[in-house]
């Protein structure tokens, strides 16, 4: 999940359910503001560990290291207890009323626990029994990016923000609405430019609530019968039941492609339903065997005729499309390129692994490209594609991620 969708739930997690307050209300801070500072930070702190890229030239720690040690359930009471302290102390410094330190470290612990848990149900992989074992466990329920989400675990605070004050509630709510009502034309256009687009129908429904949830408690003045800490809890328990859906959405998904497998007879060695965007309905399912990779891209709203009956086949029903990668025949390069210690760590992290072989010139280039993050728009080259070029004598001359 990226780093500020991991704040926004910690903020609303700190509001929710520790009764924390608005982080940049006019008052001087007091304990509740420092609740939903600390969850808020304890929610993003696990992504510190991308900094190290920032001082050093090796561009594989994306997946040796990230997510690795600072996402880690057996180090997480030690980040809760630094954090805690760092805190405790700060607080003390400019003389903030705080909770106690104790209080503190269980905030940040469930800060820290909010950040891994996203980004488990992401197709990625969390080391999260590191340094004992570095393993990546992923769910495969979430996209790495997900605008629904993310609106989800946001409006929520800004509408109790909006209402908490009688005086101010109407010119809050309809700036709040005037402010939000660009982002579902903004997230369509951006999903088109990536090839995933969104329905007008799903533009105009998402402007309809947020006129619901801004304009009409605002109106008709219930939103201020409704406790500032009601509205955070709603959107925590609307993300949760978001993310419950894409988990239901997942299994239907899963057991789509091994009926699939079973039809076409496919000796599966792995296989995955991984989230697409723009919404839970679409999976990408892809299918690891001895000679490639199957990808079988699935809206779970359409019905499915995979089935061997005689009836299904003479249906209406619209016919399976799958395309398959074939990994290229074996060679003296792509055995010497699976030798290299880097291209080992590449084969470990990759779970839908493609392997391709081609000259250029007097140069041999083997690349290898995990599908899980093959790119939306057609003719580009898949994210995590990893290049070996060999020289006319066999030795290696470059090898590194494709960045184009």
């Amino acid at each position: 999940m990226d780093t500020i969708t991991h704040g926004i739930a910690g903020a609303l997690i700190g509001k929710a359910l520790f009764r924390g307050e608005d982080m940049f209300a006019a008052r001087a801070m007091n304990r509740a503001r420092v609740v939903t500072w600390s969850l808020m930070l304890g929610a993003i702190f696990p992504d510190v560990d991308t900094l190290r890229g920032l001082f050093s030239h090796n561009d594989l720690l994306v997946i040796t290291w990230h997510r690795s040690i600072t996402h880690s359930l057996v180090m997480l009471p030690v980040w809760a207890l630094l954090l805690a302290a760092l805190t405790h102390w700060f607080a003390r410094w400019w003389e903030w009323e705080a909770p106690s330190f104790a209080a503190l470290a269980g905030i940040y612990a469930v800060g820290i626990l909010s950040h891994i848990f996203l980004d488990l149900v992401t197709t990625f992989g969390t080391m999260i029994w590191s340094p004992l074992e570095w393993s990546r466990p992923a769910w495969d329920l979430i996209f790495i990016v997900d605008f629904s989400l993310a609106g989800i675990l946001l409006v929520p605070q800004f509408v109790a923000w909006a209402h908490a004050d009688p005086a101010k509630a109407r010119v809050r709510a309809g700036g709040m609405f005037l402010a939000f009502l660009p982002t579902p034309l903004l997230v369509a256009r951006i999903a088109q430019i990536v090839g995933a687009p969104i329905s007008p129908t799903s533009i105009v429904v998402a402007i309809a609530l947020l006129a619901v949830l801004f304009l009409f408690p605002a109106i008709r003045r219930t939103g201020l019968k409704i406790p500032y800490v009601a509205w955070n809890r709603a959107g925590l328990v609307a993300a949760c039941l978001y993310i419950f859906l894409a988990a239901h959405a997942h299994f239907a998904a899963l057991e789509r492609l091994k009926k699939f497998a079973a039809f076409e007879h496919i000796d599966a060695q792995s296989l995955g339903a991984l989230p697409f965007p723009p919404s839970i309905w679409h999976w990408d399912g892809l299918i690891r065997t001895s000679r490639g990779v199957y990808e079988m891209r699935m809206d779970l709203s359409e019905k499915a005729s995979i089935s061997e009956s005689p009836a299904a086949k003479s249906s209406e029903l619209p016919p399976i499309e799958y395309h398959f990668y074939p990994d290229a025949f074996s060679n003296s390069y792509i055995e010497q390129a699976r030798q290299l210690p880097a291209v080992q760590k590449v084969l470990w992290f990759s779970r839908f692994p493609v392997t391709r072989f081609h000259k250029e010139g007097d140069d041999a280039v083997v690349e290898i490209s995990d599908l899980r993050f093959a790119q939306i728009r057609p003719g580009r080259t898949a994210s995590f594609t990893y290049r070996v070029r060999f020289g006319r004598e066999g030795n290696v001359v470059s090898q590194g991620w494709v960045t184009r």
